[in-house]
């Protein structure tokens, strides 16, 4: 009994041993996501947390540039995947990821993203600021589609690909690509050649019926918005992102960029999320609804004689002027 007990002593010590030295060696070799010391989504920084959702025939790589630049200033970031399934199926999943961060956030959309995050703002209160990056910012009852076919301009229906694909249900449903010999001139024309051509065989597909779907609400009327016009856009024409800036009262700035902003202008959108980050934080009215006041920032000034009897400062967004089109863009 003793030298089988004795046995089993000596098998446990052995297999810790072997499993202390496979932790050192998945240590040594497996970098954590945060290994450069930048913060990590839901740390107490003093800055909000960035979230980034990308569009149709994208995916989270095409934030690259700007996750570097955020994490060197300091900000935590995440850059989850967008199903690309159905406008508010992935508004509930981004949402779903919000509600898994604390402290305020600062919400990105680019392209088809844009719709996405404004439809998964209107549940999520911990949302301080919104952008956009040539992308959506659609009122209650619009798609995409509507958007699109509102409008001339757009060369992207010509260069679309459809692909049936089974649905979970039953069924079946349409995914939409961009060619892979025309995506270079269509989306990303100020991108060097031989990276587009990574991004069009990388691309992931939107479901057709997702730029069908209706948006349930206007988040942007609620909570700050501040939008990336793209002049040299081919899905969704500058004329359009600069009709939906003025409608939605957004802060904008404008760059000669491809529909490919986050790519090739990885700077200006991080100046423009930054500019956004620095908004002192504000509860927004419930979001459900989709009122039609415009937000404003309203602090109490110093040397307020009491409460609710300080001086009042009233921040607007200033607003856009720009004609009004609106194009075929995701």
């Amino acid at each position: 009994m003793s030298a089988d007990i004795s046995s089993i002593s000596d098998g446990f010590a052995r297999g810790m041993g072997l499993l202390a030295a496979l932790t050192a060696t998945c240590g040594a070799t497996v970098s954590p996501a945060f290994a450069d010391g930048a913060p990590q989504p839901g740390e107490t920084t003093g800055k909000p947390t960035v979230v980034l959702v990308h569009g149709a025939f994208a995916d989270a790589s095409a934030w690259t540039g700007v996750v570097e630049r955020l994490r060197a200033a300091g900000y935590p970031v995440m850059a989850p995947a967008n199903p690309l399934r159905g406008l508010q199926y992935d508004g509930a999943y981004t949402a779903s990821v919000l509600r898994s961060i604390k402290g305020p956030v600062v919400l990105v959309g680019h392209s088809y993203g844009g719709s996405v995050i404004n439809e998964a703002a209107l549940s999520s209160p911990n949302v301080k600021a919104l952008v956009f990056a040539a992308g959506f910012l659609p009122a209650k009852g619009e798609s995409a589609s509507a958007l699109a076919a509102k409008y001339p301009g757009s060369t992207l229906g010509q260069t679309l690909r459809q692909v049936p694909f089974p649905l979970p249900a039953g069924g079946t449903g349409t995914d939409l690509y961009i060619k892979q010999e025309l995506f270079h001139k269509q989306f990303a024309a100020d991108v060097p050649s031989s990276k587009a051509t990574v991004m069009a065989v990388t691309q992931r597909p939107v479901a057709a019926q997702a730029l069908e779907d209706k948006a349930s609400g206007e988040a942007w009327r609620h909570i700050p918005s501040f939008d990336l016009i793209a002049s040299n856009d081919k899905n969704i024409p500058a004329a359009a992102q600069r009709w939906m800036a003025k409608r939605a009262n957004a802060v904008s700035v404008e760059v000669p960029s491809s529909h490919a902003a986050p790519v090739s202008h990885p700077e200006a959108i991080t100046q423009l999320i930054e500019r956004a980050a620095h908004l002192p934080s504000v509860t927004a009215p419930g979001l459900a609804a989709t009122g039609g006041h415009t937000w404003r920032l309203v602090g109490l000034a110093a040397g307020a004689a009491s409460l609710g009897a300080g001086l009042v400062t009233v921040v607007r967004r200033r607003r856009i002027a720009g004609p009004s089109h609106l194009s075929a863009g995701l």
